[in-house]
């Protein structure tokens, strides 16, 4: 199987910055530790504060989808409902 990796862009209405940034920040070290994650790391746009982006490589696709099933993915969906302006996915695959 091919390693996946994921561009997730997150921006968050202005005024649930903190909430999000927050929020997200809790994903990290649980993220971390689920097996097949290669790494899981968070990004603050430097201009745009509302503007977060994870990168994250998977050892595969299944074991991603696995991770996007798992308890602490819907804790921070109902934790953020309402504060996220856009959010936007892409898997994938390094070619060079």
């Amino acid at each position: 199987m091919t390693q996946l990796t994921i561009v997730a862009n997150i921006t968050a209405k202005p005024e649930h910055i903190a909430l999000v940034k927050a929020e997200l920040q809790k994903l990290i070290d649980v993220t971390r530790a689920e097996h097949g994650c290669i790494n899981y790391d968070l990004h603050q746009d430097n201009e745009n504060p509302a503007h977060f982006m994870f990168y994250e490589n998977w050892q595969t696709r299944e074991l991603w989808q696995t991770h996007m099933n798992n308890e602490h993915l819907a804790h921070y969906m109902a934790a953020t409902e309402g504060a996220v302006a856009e959010f936007l996915l892409n898997e994938m695959t390094v070619i060079g």
